[in-house]
């Protein structure tokens, strides 16, 4: 069976992740992209918002991750943000984008982002 994706796109919130003082003390803008795999059929045929993603709801969970413990690497990042999403019985599987548009790197560039993909087991 073909998953249906829900996307929540360009979801913006404020961390200290990354390797250098600096990133630490002062934080950065981040932004998530989460496209979650699941069947949304049981949902729409009852109209019913508990069978599918309260997206509302996981926004606030992804945003409070971003702004909460500060991590190393945007990779350990966005595997925090994956687990988050597939804690909702619903969801099959997640890719999870976390770009770091302000990255400390030295020469002209528009973004840098780490995409992963995990699924339930």
């Amino acid at each position: 069976m073909t998953l249906d994706r829900i996307e929540l796109r360009g979801l913006r919130a404020r961390g200290r992740h990354g390797c250098l003082p600096a990133e630490r003390d002062l934080g950065q803008e981040f932004v998530v992209d989460a496209v979650l795999g699941l069947d949304t059929r049981p949902a729409a045929e009852g109209d019913d918002l508990s069978r599918t993603v309260d997206y509302g709801a996981l926004a606030g969970r992804l945003v409070d991750a971003v702004e909460g413990e500060p991590l190393n690497l945007i990779e350990t990042l966005a595997d925090r943000l994956a687990k988050i999403c597939l804690e909702d019985r619903t969801v099959s599987e997640v890719e999870i984008t976390v770009h770091k548009p302000s990255a400390p790197i030295p020469h002209p560039f528009a973004d840098v982002a780490v995409k992963i993909t995990r699924s339930r087991p």
